[in-house]
């Protein structure tokens, strides 16, 4: 049967009346039909193998609610979609409950992973030196922690606009900062 057309919905109607062969031919088929649609899916061989059993018994158990009039694929595609779908729920519903939280492993890391190596006191002369405008902003988003809605309001410009002067800033700073 594997270098014929099959006929899904022939098998099907035949299956459904009784005959075993074309039962048999029909699931073999349907397993060469699913096979890479659910390896696209599915990260290993045996989780594909075990999904396609699954399948396989839902489309036995629902075999009576096949409709002769309508095509055999579209059926067993929302079958395995179904499936798949419960699989991977509950896979990765697992995962999750055996996740660990954050807390537990919290103790493991260094209390300062990124040491800070300057604060606004400690650059405040390159910061002096930057253009006023640009001084301003900085000093009013990081040494009074004002937004930049709140900094744009204070000094009368668009809030775009200085988010644009503190990143110029920033850039102006860190050439400075990266070579002492």
């Amino acid at each position: 049967m594997s270098d014929q057309i099959v006929d899904f919905e022939v098998l099907m109607q035949q299956a459904l009346q009784g005959d075993q062969r074309a039962y048999t031919d029909l699931l073999q088929a349907t397993v060469r039909l699913l096979r890479p649609y659910l390896a696209k899916r599915l990260s290993f061989t045996a989780e594909t193998d075990d999904l396609m059993q699954e399948i396989l018994i839902s489309i036995h158990k629902a075999r009576h609610t096949y409709n002769s009039a309508r095509p055999y694929k579209p059926w067993v595609y929302a079958i395995a979609r179904f499936r798949l779908q419960d699989y991977l729920r509950v896979h990765y519903a697992d995962r999750l409950h055996h996740a660990l939280a954050l807390s537990e492993v919290e103790n493991y890391f260094p209390q300062d992973v990124t040491p800070v190596v300057f604060s606004y006191e400690s650059i405040s002369g390159e910061i002096a030196k930057l253009p006023p405008k640009q001084a301003a902003i900085l000093k009013m988003m990081h040494h009074e922690g004002a937004t930049a809605k709140e900094t744009a309001q204070k000094i009368g410009m668009q809030v775009s606009a200085v988010k644009v002067a503190a990143h110029r800033a920033y850039k102006i700073l860190r050439a400075k900062l990266e070579r002492i």
